[in-house]
């Protein structure tokens, strides 16, 4: 879609959700996947074939933008020392350790630990404790998980393991205990770029999933249906296939999963025999009518894998997650070219490669598809991308002084931010995660409403203009006249505006909107001298007077960035 069509979208969005439209005269085309007629220049490269164009800052912010939450100037003059494949594998191979887990720090603000864990200790091993006390970690898993997104390194790790959550989602709150989450959440890490076949045997066990989806319930007695239903539906093929498993197939799968239980002391699945049933397992001609022989005993659990190993069989399983990987990294329209072009070569490099992860993101993420223009800046921003990406952009970071409190307060503070944004990392909406991934046809457009638009601008206001908070009265500030010295033509007004739109919007604006900003740092005055004199005059003599002068002004021009309509695209 043309960028002023993405503009008059953010423009329009106040009071209704609204979807692109063609600029006067333009062509269109008609996306029968979406429903909805979009402008013929959205029609972009489609082709897998590797990139070969130029390699400047422009590229390398989009794929830091796609594959990272925010980006910082050091990571984008990192990959400038590499070519774009080079790049492209250095954020898929940069695994960081495993991080330290969350800790209590909840003691001080009224939620004693009957349990005996310690201020600054971790909670993830300790016994289960009252409901209070379960809720108290919830938070602090949720705003661990914050901070694991701020203090990312140059990878995508982060990126992918909250595409998994939305994949396999799951809500903390009806999970119940804090630790079965954590260590699920540990799953997703581990398995983020690992193998798919394997990351779902690994879930299909999980304790988070068996008790949000009800797999520990499952029994010969009474066979519950509800993992068995999402495993196909939502995790592997998908429900929109021609012809599509079947009820009976489901019924089937469920008694294939009978008998996982979870253990509440060790905190691991377990398979008890008596709760399985034995019997063949009937499934239908989309499966090539396969039977999945009952066993006894502890036998019965190797049912599970037999299971997986069945639906793997279908190419609809690899397509529906190459599906899942485009609309997450490129864009949601996947018109008949882009399926054809993209994901069903896609699909068959997955399945070439075994269900191994990382080649297929290589392949996408150093594709000519990839960066077209008309992929940059294409998406709206998700409140994670938002928050964290301006958080790090700024370089903003928690004071090596802070303790717990503070620094999980800050990362609480972004957490809450999100959470009134639409997205509360923990807490999908549902076993489908957030609509803005799947809900033909506005998809992650559903991101920006008359309820979330106002919420975005009042926390960028915020963020420049008092930091935010880490309770107590602490701020965590953007050292704004710092962070300007870091571009060394900071006393040109219009490279000033230039180098700003450049770390902060996904496109670029008009020269008119150019103009505009440049005339904040001018002050309404018509020569550049005037800041350049101004800048200058803060360098070699920063009193207070020469300071406010500029501050005040770089202040209010941030501010008006960070309003842009331009500012919610990534």
């Amino acid at each position: 879609m043309g960028k002023i069509n993405r503009k008059q979208f953010l423009e329009e969005v106040i009071a209704t959700q609204v979807g692109e439209r063609p600029a006067a005269g333009e062509d269109v085309i008609f996306n029968k996947y979406s429903n909805k007629t979009l402008p013929a220049s959205y029609k972009s490269t489609t082709t897998l074939a590797q990139y070969i164009g130029e390699w400047t800052e422009t590229q390398i912010r989009h794929l830091l933008r796609r594959t990272m939450f925010g980006v910082k100037e050091a990571d984008v003059q990192t990959l400038l020392g590499m070519n774009m494949s080079d790049a492209v594998d250095y954020l898929l191979n940069n695994i960081p350790p495993a991080p330290a887990p969350p800790v209590n720090n909840y003691e001080a603000i009224g939620n004693t630990d009957i349990t005996g864990v310690l201020a600054g200790e971790t909670w993830v091993t300790a016994p289960l404790g009252e409901a209070i006390l379960n809720d108290a970690r919830r938070y602090s898993l949720k705003s661990w998980w914050v901070g694991q997104m701020l203090n990312q390194n140059l990878s995508i790790v982060e990126k992918m393991v909250f595409f998994w959550h939305n994949h396999f989602a799951t809500q903390t709150y009806l999970i119940g205990d804090a630790r079965l989450s954590y260590n699920h959440h540990v799953l997703l890490r581990v398995n983020a770029l690992g193998n798919y076949k394997e990351f779902v045997k690994s879930i299909s066990t999980d304790c988070a999933i068996l008790m949000f989806l009800n797999g520990n319930l499952n029994t010969k007695y009474n066979p519950e249906e509800n993992y068995a239903r999402e495993l196909q539906e939502l995790f592997t093929i998908g429900k929109y296939n021609t012809p599509k498993y079947t009820e009976d197939d489901i019924k089937a799968a469920a008694k294939v999963l009978t008998g996982w239980r979870i253990n509440d002391t060790t905190l691991a699945s377990f398979f008890l025999p008596p709760f399985h049933d034995t019997s063949d397992k009937q499934f239908s001609s989309f499966y090539s009518n396969t039977i999945i022989t009952g066993q006894a005993g502890a036998n019965g659990a190797n049912e599970t894998d037999a299971l997986i190993e069945m639906i793997f069989t279908k190419n609809e399983t690899a397509h529906y997650l190459c599906t899942k990987l485009y609309r997450f990294f490129v864009y949601y329209n996947i018109d008949a070219g882009i399926d054809a072009d993209i994901i069903t070569p896609l699909s068959q490099l997955f399945i070439d490669n075994n269900f191994e992860i990382k080649p297929v993101l290589q392949t996408l993420l150093k594709s000519s598809h990839f960066f077209d223009p008309n992929t940059i800046g294409c998406y709206i921003k998700t409140p994670l991308d938002l928050a964290i990406g301006n958080f790090r952009t700024f370089n903003m970071s928690v004071p090596v002084s802070y303790n717990v409190i503070q620094t999980y307060a800050l990362w609480n503070n972004i957490h809450g931010f999100c959470l009134q944004a639409g997205l509360d990392p923990g807490d999908a909406p549902n076993v489908a995660g957030w609509p803005q991934f799947y809900q033909s046809p506005a998809y992650y457009e559903l991101w920006i409403n008359s309820s979330t638009l106002p919420v975005r601008m009042a926390y960028n206001d915020a963020l420049v203009a008092t930091g935010l908070s880490a309770g107590a009265g602490t701020n965590v500030t953007i050292d704004i006249l710092e962070f300007s010295k870091q571009y060394s033509n900071a006393g040109d007004p219009a490279a000033l505006v230039s180098y700003f739109i450049k770390l902060f919007l996904g496109v670029p604006v008009s020269a008119t909107e150019q103009a505009n900003l440049k005339g904040i740092l001018l002050s309404g005055q018509i020569t550049d001298s005037y800041w350049t004199v101004a800048w200058g005059d803060y360098i070699t003599n920063p009193t207070t007077e020469n300071t406010s002068i500029v501050w005040s002004r770089i202040r209010a021009l941030l501010t008006t960035i960070l309003r842009l309509p331009e500012h919610q695209l990534c």
